[in-house]
């Protein structure tokens, strides 16, 4: 059996210019990234504007478990699926990070005959639009330390300085650090720490920005620190806004490639589901709406996160309208959410099954209160019994949810065209009547407590004093019309990761808040999340290399 890296490599890719064609994109509005992948040029982008949009599908999933969902790999296979029955349906994915890469994950392009291509490069540095990212941001901290290096006029206090670093890497040591030792000649010393480049508020504004002239304000509403009374310093005290404007020109262009069969699909900006808002960029998808009949794209993680931000922040400030969601579980991630180790979960189970069900139900019940049908796919395993297969469809038929089973891991798009009909019936016969969870105007910890409540199924939020007066002060500057963004474990609906299945009356444990003035939401962090991974006991780095022919092995 060949690994997905072999059979990305082997792909028979069409030239850019025919995607471009199959686009409607003129070859003068393609730039090159080398012969597979491209950005789409800003006069093709702001041509589109009068076009009529296409209708968009969201793929979510359970939450995650270590026996794998598949959520990537469903929506590759959905777009081939939906093009082989004729549908003009374009992909809009997430770009990987490099941390979980090299730690425990790996590469996020799909995998099979479900892939997005390049592969490797995907993966890997791609267009450069991390780097651009994480350079635009640290361009903003070095500008904040000579800043107060030299005295500035901003008045901001030193100890009130919240803009902290970021790479894109798994680093558990640089969580916490101190900058500015060795004298005065190096600066001034003060506590700071680094987050992952996909935790950057940069990063969440640029896949939240609907152009340039709209990414530059959001850039200069970024709060970095305070003065004294605690009144908020932005990026634009800083005079940092032009310069990184000029690192971020071209990442904030959607980059093209395509799938193995050939089809379309940008792939685009990259937040983090579990401590950002974790969806592709509102550019990407704006345009891949005005290109297409169908926009299949993905929320990261669970639907308890991935899909309740894509609703909840991603469509209420783009003003997209979803007109249905994929649920994507496996028979083996379900056993697991009923109790079994990833070790027995290719093992018949049903009493594992019928305990794991639980999870899919409370997904199913979470997607209906946003007023979006659901259609669940079970991406299959060659270990799945028809008896397992069955006792899902019944329970899913207890609900009134179509169930498909798919197989596009080992077939491509062939495998997923049931699942493909039957988000295309559901998506042209059921009117659009999207609803966000809370209104605007709902008082920030009141949003907290709602998506807690009705999402999490928690009894109630533990929080300290400290973070009820700063969301209150919060409210008192002006943000209190923004969404939450709750960052918490992916692997359980509360705030304790080793609570699967489907708990409730727990409560979550909401330690600390993050304004994120620039992007247009409040983080909310819960239990022990840390903005900043560290690598597991055994990195996926440690079995890369480059083979005698310069290739490189083992990415995944």
């Amino acid at each position: 059996m060949p690994t997905d890296i072999e059979i990305a490599r082997s792909a028979k890719k069409r030239p850019m210019s025919e995607l471009a064609d199959a686009l409607q994109i003129d070859a003068a509005d393609i730039i090159p990234y080398g012969h597979d992948k491209a950005k789409i040029a800003p006069g093709h982008l702001s041509s589109l504007k009068a076009k009529s949009d296409g209708k968009l599908i969201l793929v979510t999933a359970i939450n995650p478990t270590p026996a794998g969902e598949g959520k990537t790999t469903t929506s590759v296979g959905l777009t081939d699926a939906m093009n082989r029955i004729g549908e003009r349906t374009l992909l809009c994915l997430r770009e990987p990070s490099l941390g979980p890469c090299f730690g425990m994950k790996g590469g996020a392009t799909g995998g099979g005959q479900a892939q997005v291509v390049p592969m490797e490069d995907i993966n890997l540095h791609f267009t450069g639009d991390f780097h651009a990212i994480t350079s635009a941001h640290n361009l903003l901290a070095a500008m904040i330390d000579n800043h107060v290096h030299w005295g500035g006029d901003s008045g901001l206090e030193p100890t009130r300085i919240t803009w902290r670093r970021v790479m894109d890497m798994n680093d558990r040591n640089l969580r916490n650090v101190v900058t500015g030792l060795g004298g005065s000649p190096n600066g001034t010393p003060m506590e700071t720490g680094f987050d992952i480049t996909v935790a950057s508020e940069i990063m969440a504004i640029l896949c939240l920005a609907r152009d340039a002239h709209d990414l530059q304000e959001r850039l200069e509403r970024m709060v970095i620190g305070y003065r004294r009374g605690r009144i908020p310093v932005t990026a634009k005290d800083m005079k940092a806004v032009g310069a990184m404007m000029a690192l971020l020109k071209d990442a904030m262009l959607p980059n093209l490639v395509q799938t193995l069969e050939g089809n379309p699909a940008l792939v685009h900006g990259g937040p983090f589901a579990n401590i950002a808002h974790g969806c592709s960029s509102v550019i990407a998808t704006k345009a891949a709406l005005k290109m297409a009949d169908y926009v299949i794209t993905e929320a990261g993680f669970g639907a308890d996160l991935g899909a309740e931000k894509f609703f909840n922040i991603k469509c209420r400030q783009a003003g997209l309208m979803p007109s249905a969601a994929v649920l994507v579980a496996t028979v083996r991630a379900l056993k697991m959410h009923g109790g079994i180790s990833k070790e027995d979960a290719g093992t018949v189970s049903y009493d594992a099954l019928e305990r794991g069900l639980a999870n899919l139900g409370r997904h199913i019940e979470n997607l209906k209160q946003f007023n979006v049908p659901v259609v669940v796919a079970i991406n299959r395993f060659t270990s799945d019994t028809s008896r397992e297969i069955a006792a899902i469809e019944a329970y899913c038929a207890e609900r009134g949810v179509q169930v498909s089973i798919c197989t596009h891991w080992a077939e491509g798009g062939h495998g997923a065209e049931d699942l493909a009909r039957k988000v295309t019936r559901i998506a042209s016969d059921t009117p659009i009547d999207f609803q966000p969870l809370y209104p605007s105007d709902m008082p920030l910890f009141e949003k907290i407590e709602t998506v807690a409540k009705r999402i999490y199924r928690a009894s109630h939020v533990d929080a300290p004093a400290s973070v009820h007066k700063q969301l209150e002060r919060w409210e008192q500057d002006g943000y209190g019309n923004f969404p939450v963004c709750m960052a918490k474990t992916p692997y359980s609906f509360s705030s304790d990761a080793k609570l699967v299945g489907a708990p409730e009356g727990h409560a979550l444990q909401l330690r600390e808040v993050r304004l994120s003035a620039g992007a247009g939401f409040v983080v909310g962090i819960c239990g022990d999340l840390v903005t900043m991974p560290g690598l597991p006991r055994r990195p996926a780095a440690e079995d890369m290399h480059l083979d005698h022919l310069g290739l490189i092995q083992n990415l995944s």
